[in-house]
């Protein structure tokens, strides 16, 4: 049986537990599951490999020694194990803080839960599981981009579907960026990892030649995520692309820091993310931040937060909404310190329908390096592909769509997708960076004085008629 084929079965099991309800739930139990079974399969590896190797789960709740036997635990025998063993001891394993996937393991249980209430379907569902071997790895490889379709099904599971961001996006962003072995790259809202895979398979790619370039590259990442379902499927994620220790993904909200403590230890080589917005920050976390600066609008947080953390010379791209570049009052003195202190050399509009059905508001990439100030910006208006009216769940934003900004980028030539404005332009128009492009011709919709006068003659028309029908109706009623 296929990859696809033993997760599409598991997906139908699961749709008959009463417990798991929606495809979030439903993500978030495939997850888990899916993690304790990769976590074995690699400790099974490591053991033949490491001299002296230890599972950072003990013994006994160790997937081999509870799951693999398939004529084992079911039914409530199973659900007892889980719920009262299994998840009470892995959400409080002890571990110091040198041991990574120990420390991996206690964060990805730590908000975890068993949204299954029988035990013979869950049975069912790890026998499934247990088909897959995650050492294989043209099978993981395979596995690796079913996930991928996992994560995208949380665009349409309500809420959930602001973690994921199209991969087109992502890869186009990574392959802009460029980063290499050793730099230090941190996503600040990590999600559930599409940034840190597309710039890891981007180094693997150019970069990555020996087990020592592997080992600098795994060892410069770092990434941050608030919420428990992302934090656990970006961990996943991590270890399918094959990272030893995933435990430079912490579970915690970036912004809970107070902004003068990222001192220059804390500076990065490289950004890249998509910051929530449209949100709001929980109660005093604005605090944290210079009075100019504060503001419950999350991603005007994190945009302060990403200009102080970059290293002189580092660079930047960052998904914002349109709010951010024709804001006021917090946002234009974010935008004048942005510009002050960085070089915003590239601002990508994307079209309204990139982030559909979360989001449909429009979306910008902006690129930007730090230590000389911004003298000019580059636009680039992304078009959706002639032929198509928008993106959509069955026609999305694909990396070859990226393609003509690509080949445009290093030419920097107007045309008619392509301008460019000076830093004077943006001061006189108080750092309103929304510049529309200069180069389309908008829509003439007539005179409004002819126009209005073509409406009421309308409305006087529709009224004649009205009373001419309500005549003849009275009319027909007195016969």
């Amino acid at each position: 049986m296929s990859v696809r084929t033993t997760v599409k079965s598991i997906q139908d099991i699961m749709r008959q537990d009463v417990g798991v309800d929606g495809d979030a739930q439903r993500i978030s139990q495939l997850c888990w599951m899916f993690f304790l079974k990769i976590i074995d399969d690699q400790d099974e590896e490591l053991e033949m490999m490491r001299k002296g190797y230890r599972s950072p789960i003990p013994e006994k709740l160790q997937w081999r020694s509870w799951a693999a036997d398939p004529e084992g635990m079911t039914g409530d025998e199973l659900l007892s194990f889980v719920n009262d063993k299994l998840f009470p001891a892995l959400k409080e394993l002890p571990g110091s803080a040198q041991d990574g996937r120990r420390r991996v393991v206690q964060s990805v249980f730590e908000d975890a839960y068993n949204y299954m209430k029988s035990g013979q379907l869950m049975r069912q569902v790890i026998n499934k599981i247990n088909a897959i071997d995650f050492n294989n790895l043209k099978e993981r490889q395979h596995f690796g981009d079913l996930y991928e379709q996992i994560l995208n099904d949380l665009q349409s599971a309500g809420n959930a579907g602001e973690y994921y961001t199209p991969r087109a996006v992502t890869a186009f962003m990574a392959d802009r960026i460029d980063p290499k072995p050793g730099e230090i790259l941190f996503d600040p809202a990590c999600g559930t990892g599409g940034f840190l895979t597309c710039a890891i398979g981007h180094m693997r790619e150019r970069y990555v030649k020996t087990p020592e370039d592997e080992e600098r590259m795994q060892k410069a990442l770092r990434a941050t995520e608030k919420k428990q379902l992302p934090h656990m499927l970006c961990v996943t994620n991590m270890l399918l692309h094959g990272i030893d220790d995933p435990s430079f993904v912490r579970h915690d909200n970036t912004l809970a820091r107070p902004y003068i403590s990222h001192t220059k230890a804390d500076r990065v080589d490289i950004v890249l993310t998509n910051p929530p917005f449209g949100g709001r920050e929980e109660d005093g976390i604005e605090t944290n931040f210079p009075k100019h600066f504060q503001t419950r609008e999350t991603a005007d947080l994190f945009l302060a937060l990403i200009v102080r953390l970059l290293r002189p010379t580092g660079r930047a791209a960052v998904v914002l909404p349109d709010g951010t570049l024709f804001g006021e009052g917090v946002k234009t003195r974010l935008k004048e310190h942005l510009l002050e202190e960085c070089n915003l050399h590239t601002i990508v509009r994307l079209p309204n329908s990139v982030f559909k059905p979360y989001a449909s508001i429009g979306t910008n990439l902006l690129f930007f390096e730090k230590g000389t100030q911004t003298q000019e910006i580059w636009y680039y208006e992304h078009c959706v592909p002639e032929g198509q009216k928008a993106y959509s769940m069955t026609r999305p934003i694909r990396f070859e769509h990226m393609k003509p900004c690509i080949e445009w980028w290093d030419r920097r030539e107007e045309n008619e997708v392509a301008w460019k404005v000076t830093i004077d332009e943006i001061r006189a128009r108080n750092f309103n960076l929304d510049f529309k492009n200069p180069h389309t011709v908008e829509e003439n919709h007539g005179d409004p004085t002819e126009l209005l006068a073509k409406l009421e003659q309308s409305e006087a028309e529709t009224a004649r008629l009205r009373d001419r029908l309500k005549a003849i109706l009275e009319e027909a009623l007195l016969r």
